[in-house]
């Protein structure tokens, strides 16, 4: 696996949901695989999980781990080829990209979508570009229209706690005081299309998801006939994507509560972190025996794990 910035990165998703299940098992077993590297974690946006949890990924594969903040600490930098410097940016990427290679052995970053031009956004030229420019393999921490890791992660608390061969699971569209990006929802549908689940989507009208992640997939407006049976119910804000990164208004509450999850077969509430409480969830589901949030952020740390596990092992 030279890169992972998708679940097309990695030739068998299930193999991989699995190694990072048995990896809570041993967690030091694989300390010897990364001695003498380093791991390189550039952050563009905040971060609480991705940040602590892949720096303790290469903790555990005995990796070195340098974080830098970008945004606060380092230069500004320029993503565009051929660009005249004049302005505010310091230092392009041709040249950062190139000192972290030869700092780095692997690289990871976070870039978040600027939400104004989906064109630029939906292209991930910045993330492209570092790729372009490095010599060594490069993670996404969260780019402008995926989170894989957090869809990893994901994946595994479904496979842990599945009571069936074939799982319903079914993404809500949650309220949210502000426009969030896609990232989260496109990554978790690409990867449950690759996983044997019944996936289901709901959201209100005006908020489809862009095509290309979500063709195949069965869309359904109506949230309650959605959550009919489902044994995982995941709930997250994403903003539109046509008109690009506003907020239609919505005329239906779409806020869970324990009394819609009464339609489901006893399902499991999911969220990526960090959540709005009372406003994309109450606390009685947050904070209910039926949450698998606490897992879900326990596991970003083993998704982490065995991404840079593959990466170490083949490049």
């Amino acid at each position: 696996m030279k890169n992972f910035i998708s679940v097309h990165d990695v030739k068998d998703p299930v193999s991989l949901v699995k190694e990072g299940i048995l990896l809570k098992k041993n967690p030091w077993a694989n300390v010897h695989i990364g001695k003498n590297k380093t791991l390189g974690l550039i952050f563009l946006n905040p971060s609480l999980r991705t940040r602590l949890s892949s720096q303790k990924a290469g903790h555990l594969l005995g990796m070195n781990t340098i974080v830098m903040n970008m945004d606060k600490e380092g230069w500004a930098l320029e993503w565009t080829d051929g660009a005249v410097m004049n302005a505010n940016k310091t230092e392009h990427i041709k040249d950062a990209a190139m000192v972290l290679s030869s700092y780095c052995d692997i690289i990871g970053i976070r870039c978040f979508p600027t939400l104004t031009d989906r064109e630029a956004d939906y292209s991930e030229h910045v993330l492209k570009q570092l790729i372009k420019y490095s010599s060594v393999p490069v993670v996404s921490l969260e780019s402008a229209t995926l989170h894989p890791l957090q869809s990893l992660a994901d994946s595994m608390s479904i496979f842990e706690k599945a009571n069936s061969k074939k799982p319903k699971v079914v993404l809500t569209w949650a309220p949210h005081v502000k426009a969030l990006p896609q990232a989260v929802a496109n990554s978790f549908s690409e990867w449950m299309q690759a996983l044997d689940v019944e996936f289901v989507i709901t959201h209100p009208k005006g908020y489809e998801l862009s095509p290309a992640f979500v063709k195949g997939v069965q869309i359904e407006h109506e949230q309650e006939k959605a959550l009919e049976s489902a044994d995982f119910v995941y709930v997250k804000n994403w903003s539109a994507y046509e008109p690009y990164g506003q907020m239609p208004p919505v005329e239906k509450d779409w806020l869970l509560s324990e009394q819609k999850m009464k339609v489901t077969n006893n399902g499991y509430i999911m969220h990526c972190l960090p959540v709005r409480r009372n406003v994309e969830l109450p606390d009685e589901l947050l904070d209910g025996r039926r949450s698998l949030i606490p897992l879900q952020a326990e596991n970003r740390l083993y998704a982490a794990t065995a991404v840079l596990k593959r990466i170490l092992e083949t490049s």
